[in-house]
């Protein structure tokens, strides 16, 4: 029996959705049960045996959805195999850097610690002013922060790759 597997997420603007689709995409190529869902109308973990979540970036927190689903799920996400993403900094530099050490909300990295997750990892993102309202354009120009899409698909489409195959060595079921 093929394993069940959520990718939930919490995107803005759409741009951590259509990576959280291509996460999707990629673990049902690999013979995976996926649903992909906004993680505010996820009901239940039950029918999930391994669960990927992912949250846009933005001014250092993640979107509510995503992290009040981590807090209110920590339990049964520390009992199922859990991934979790980034997506945000934009720019042609290392994520790190630009990031300057960031790796994860300090408010939700007690949560984290406590889930354990087998992967964690921050993808550049995509900043579309068409997609921002007056204020949010504003404060990118505040910060000057690059516009345009930066998404590596290629390390998403690794990192997919990575899920995967762990799955396959692991005994989940």
């Amino acid at each position: 029996m093929a394993l069940n597997i959520l990718v939930a997420y919490g995107s803005k603007h759409g741009s951590t959705a259509e990576i959280a689709e291509k996460i999707g995409l990629l673990l049902r190529e690999s013979g995976y049960l996926v649903d992909v869902l906004p993680a505010n109308k996820v009901k239940k973990l039950e029918p999930y045996q391994a669960v990927v979540l992912g949250s846009g970036v933005y001014i250092g927190f993640w979107l509510k959805a995503a992290a009040n689903f981590l807090k209110a799920r920590e339990a049964e996400l520390k009992n199922r195999p859990t991934w979790i993403f980034s997506s945000g900094p934009t720019g042609d530099e290392d994520v790190v850097t630009l990031l300057q050490g960031w790796s994860f909300p300090k408010g939700l990295q007690s949560v984290v610690e406590r889930i354990q997750p087998r992967g964690m990892i921050t993808f550049h993102g995509n900043l579309d002013p068409q997609k921002m309202n007056f204020i949010e354009r504003w404060m990118i120009g505040k910060v000057n922060a690059p516009l345009g899409d930066f998404r590596n698909w290629q390390a998403i489409t690794t990192w997919a790759q990575d899920i995967a195959a762990s799955l396959r060595e692991s005994d989940v079921s």
